[in-house]
């Protein structure tokens, strides 16, 4: 069987080094794999689209489970797209094989078999071993032949392929760890999506007080991608709870072009193709729809955000009440970055009581941080969050749920507790499932946007750019909140942020260019403004700064 094994090798090997020809790579093209996978313009990714079906299906055949590939580019222009990989749980794919992806990506067509043949023997990958693959895709015209690229790519290495065609980004994780559950996590169909996060909603809706048609109606931005189409088709599972209009739909504009959640939340400010009166509340989602953010205008037609911090708040604070009525003894966190705002903090940790967990900025480190709580919530500023729930949480509210000797207040709270864990998609920021359990949250307590938004208010803040050198001179500690170097940096933030009131600063080399971001608050705009400027001069000084020195703001 050794001989034979060694020719299905061979033979699907040849078929890699013939269909690779199809998909050529342009010569010297070099594509780095990063915390969303690719991301380029559309037309250099044909060759990465068929390497990562191959790379999937490795990973399968490695893993002995479904692996899930998407393609899409998020919250990028209409021309661009791009592709991430999911693991068995529906998470992202794990940092260790990050580096095949980049080296499969960057590997010149001759060398493309060398490559391949050196990951399978570095994981001791049994290739006799059947592969499972879940492909899905936005609506960007780039999508549908760059996913006929990645079924060849998993097709030429003898895998299986499910093409799932147009799902938003949560919805194929969502597939994935329903597969690798064989079923526990749901049924891996849209229909079965739907009827899970529908049914949860409904049951929470019904402990709403009495609602008027108005209180039921959300305006939602679909971005002109995916999550509009997808929330349309939610809607016929929705009956009555919840009345939607949906804005910039696809129909005639063009995705994520002045609207959309990255949009708004940069911008501040309302998408173009809404209409919308004041105090309605409205919600945008990103390209995928894996990000969401709320908003609103008062009577005087100013703009008012709530990012993931405030949704983070909103929910956090609906589970610690609901524990509390429950009589259960859980740990629930709030994982946030440097970058929350320090009202989200303080709040949270004064007047919620609720354990606060700083991190390094990216949706894996946040993620990695809330598994270490009975139920651990996070969410990035810019909307993408979820909640995850300990297997042992989740066996303690299902034995409250049906114990018959206790009394009603802990019976009820057990009940939304269950149906509270049903509408979460676990596996990834979801902005359909976070949209949903928003609304059932606000219904419950009866609450207007303006009311949630007024849980506490955001202590003015700044965000700068320094351009440097070299990036790498700064280091940091303390979930990026300190710089170790460059000397003498750090003491004159200090020495900064000691000059105003309720002030904070940090600053943190870029990810992907030669900048230094600057973050500062304080009590007011123009002192969260000014101390911006001082420390953006400190860090030109000290860190290398190139071009000229910062200006002032005002």
């Amino acid at each position: 069987s050794e001989n034979h094994k060694h020719f299905s090798q061979m033979a699907h090997f040849k078929e890699v080094s013939q269909q690779s020809g199809l998909h050529p790579k342009p010569a010297g093209l070099v594509l780095q794999y990063g915390t969303a996978g690719f991301r380029t313009n559309a037309n250099q990714l044909d060759h990465i689209m068929f390497r990562m079906g191959l790379l999937a299906t490795l990973r399968s055949k490695k893993t002995k489970a479904t692996i899930g590939v998407m393609v899409t580019a998020s919250h990028n222009p209409e021309e661009d797209n791009g592709v991430k990989l999911i693991d068995p749980m529906g998470e992202m794919l794990t940092s260790s094989w990050e580096g095949y992806g980049t080296q499969l990506a960057n590997t010149e067509q001759e060398e493309l078999l060398t490559t391949l043949k050196d990951i399978v023997e570095k994981e001791a990958i049994d290739m006799s071993h059947e592969a499972n693959v879940f492909v899905g895709k936005d609506t960007r015209s780039s999508s549908a032949s760059l996913s006929q690229a990645v079924l060849d790519g998993i097709k030429a290495l003898g895998g299986h392929s499910k093409d799932y065609g147009l799902v938003t980004t949560p919805q194929l994780h969502y597939m994935v760890c329903c597969q690798n559950t064989q079923g526990k996590y749901g049924e891996a169909t849209l229909e079965g999506y739907y009827s899970k996060l529908s049914q949860a909603f409904s049951q929470l809706a019904k402990n709403a007080s009495n609602r008027t048609d108005d209180q039921k109606h959300l305006r939602v931005d679909g971005a002109n991608g995916i999550g509009a189409i997808k929330v349309r088709e939610l809607e016929s599972h929705l009956k009555k709870d919840l009345q939607l209009s949906i804005f910039n739909d696809g129909s005639r504009g063009k995705l994520n072009h002045q609207c959309g959640a990255d949009f708004v939340k940069v911008q501040q400010k309302l998408p173009i193709g809404i209409k919308i009166n004041p105090g309605d509340r409205c919600c945008s989602f990103d390209g995928d729809a894996d990000r969401i953010v709320y908003y609103y205008t008062d009577s005087k037609g100013h703009f008012h955000l709530l990012d993931g911090d405030k949704i983070a708040t909103l929910i956090s604070s609906f589970l610690k009440e609901l524990l509390n009525e429950a009589g259960l003894d859980l740990k629930i966190a709030v994982v946030q970055t440097a970058y929350a705002n320090g009202s989200s903090t303080y709040y949270l940790e004064n007047t919620m009581k609720v354990i606060v967990r700083c991190t390094k900025t990216g949706v894996k480190h946040l993620h990695h941080a809330a598994q270490e709580f009975d139920i651990g919530v996070y969410f990035e500023a810019n909307g993408h969050g979820t909640v995850l729930f300990s297997r042992g949480a989740e066996g303690k509210i299902q034995q409250l749920a049906a114990d018959t000797n206790i009394n009603d207040e802990r019976k009820k709270a057990a009940f939304l507790l269950q149906n509270t864990i049903n509408i979460i998609n676990q596996t990834v920021g979801d902005a359909i499932s976070d949209m949903l359990l928003i609304e059932a949250i606000l219904a419950i307590k009866g609450m207007t946007v303006q009311q949630w938004d007024t849980i506490y208010s955001d202590l003015p803040n700044r965000q700068l750019k320094v351009k440097v050198s070299d990036r790498r001179v700064i280091e940091t500690t303390d979930a990026e909140r300190r710089a170790v170097t460059p000397a003498g940096l750090q003491d004159a933030i200090d020495d900064l942020v000691k000059k105003y009131k309720q002030a904070r600063s940090f600053v943190r080399p870029s990810g992907t260019e030669d900048v230094v971001r600057v973050y500062a608050e304080a009590d007011t705009q123009e002192n969260a403004d000014a101390l911006a400027h001082e420390v953006s001069l400190a860090v030109y000084g000290l860190a290398g700064g190139v071009g000229d020195e910062p200006k002032p703001l005002h």
